[in-house]
């Protein structure tokens, strides 16, 4: 999180309660985007910033053993959040705007305004601490509570362990009231005290455990977007898939037994450029909303500029090319799960349209690869963000262990 003095570009994402498509088993909500520039904005160096607290947040809970451990979590890179209403508490739901997050996994509210207790809401004995990196210096403290929780109507969680702040750090200023965490429940070790060897069930499990959602899984659709006006551009699923979002099969690919990858949305893949250049050879990594660009080991990195040419901006953080470059690139392939997956040439740049909200030049072309910050060989050496996730559909499967992903209507798209 940036402190109240940055300055950042803010995409938000925002639900339509009334729009709420209802089928069978699924329940599937539209999401819009909304650009907010308010200031320069380095984006790779905050999602940077993301991949590594997701390490470290992997490191804090292999040794939490005491209550008051700090557990470093990587929040939604400030560049790029999805927003949802959320109703919390019964008879009258508060409505409260979370960040959809699925590299945490806990749901907390009180940034934006303060929790408001109803007939349904019930005070635990423990408390939430949570560090969300110390880059970034964004802390929660907060209490426990046990509450109504309604994302729609129809999806409604009559006691969904939320935390509650009673201090925060570093959220000043931001648009959202807190986080609704969907990553693995696993991320939630520690978070509680005194009860710091429990896990809290996400939003997601306690759809999944009270039968409302016929699976535990949900699923996210983006279509790329070059206007800056509030458009929706995007569904979030609970309980199954969309077929009118995707183009032809689901590949499932199971959960990499790698580590840190494997205590994410982690899959394993290769990358290659062209019809031969090599930019990554089968490793770990992950799937993630939270993460604007796509992320690569910096050796893969330094072997994606080499063979496009381009050259680094120091005003937007980002590779830039010319527009004789951008002729020549080559589609990058990402191979997982027995399958393919082209990212064209036009997939791979940053919106023209939108260059100025980068505080980019408007003749200017930017790719959206960018340098994890360490080498390949760590067990966390690609994150495909943001910028993937508009090209293909993708599924989050807690009850396979797997992820999913497909092509769209939009794979190929040339609006950028």
């Amino acid at each position: 999180m940036l402190p109240t003095t940055s300055l950042f570009l803010l995409f938000a994402v925002g639900i339509a309660a009334n729009t709420v498509v209802i089928r069978q088993g699924p329940v599937s909500l539209p999401l819009a985007r909304h650009i907010n520039a308010t200031g320069p904005n380095d984006l790779v160096q905050k999602d940077r910033a993301r991949a590594k607290n997701l390490v470290a947040n992997i490191q804090a809970i292999a040794g939490r053993a005491s209550p008051g451990t700090v557990v470093s979590v990587g929040v939604t890179n400030v560049g790029v959040t999805y927003e949802v209403s959320v109703g919390v508490g019964n008879p009258q739901p508060i409505v409260n705007t979370l960040v959809i997050d699925t590299g945490s996994s806990i749901t907390w509210l009180g940034a934006g305004k303060p929790y408001v207790k109803t007939k349904s809401s019930m005070q635990t004995s423990n408390n939430v601490f949570q560090q969300y990196g110390s880059r970034s210096g964004a802390e929660f403290y907060g209490t426990e509570f046990i509450d109504t929780v309604t994302i729609a109507p129809g999806l409604v969680i009559p006691s969904q362990s939320i935390g509650v702040a009673s201090k925060l750090v570093g959220f000043e200023g931001l648009s959202f009231d807190g986080i609704l965490g969907i990553g693995p429940v696993d991320l939630t070790l520690g978070a509680l005290s005194p009860a710091v060897k429990s896990t809290i069930p996400t939003i997601v499990d306690n759809l999944f455990s009270q039968g409302t959602i016929t699976s535990n899984i949900f699923s996210v659709s983006f279509e790329p977007t070059t206007t800056t006006s509030p458009v929706k551009n995007g569904e979030l699923t609970f309980g199954g898939t969309d077929q009118s979002k995707y183009t032809g099969n689901i590949t499932y690919i199971p959960i990499t037994a790698t580590s840190p990858s494997n205590e994410y949305w982690g899959i394993d893949q290769s990358i290659r450029y062209g019809t031969s250049t090599t930019i990554l050879t089968k490793t770990a990594g992950i799937v993630d909303t939270g993460t604007l660009v796509t992320l690569i080991a910096t050796d893969a990195f330094n072997r994606y500029r080499a063979a496009t040419g381009a050259v680094l901006d120091s005003t937007t953080g980002l590779l830039r090319i010319t527009p004789a470059q951008y002729s020549n690139l080559k589609s990058l392939f990402f191979t997982t799960g027995g399958t393919t997956f082209e990212l064209t040439p036009n997939a791979q740049i940053w919106p023209r349209t939108l260059n100025e909200f980068i505080h980019g030049t408007s003749q200017y072309i930017y790719l959206i690869i960018g340098d994890i910050g360490a080498p390949s060989g760590r067990g966390f050496d690609f994150v495909n963000g943001y910028t993937f996730l508009e090209r293909f559909y993708a599924v989050f499967d807690t009850a396979q262990h797997r992820v999913g992903l497909a092509t769209t209507a939009f794979t190929t798209a040339t609006s950028n």
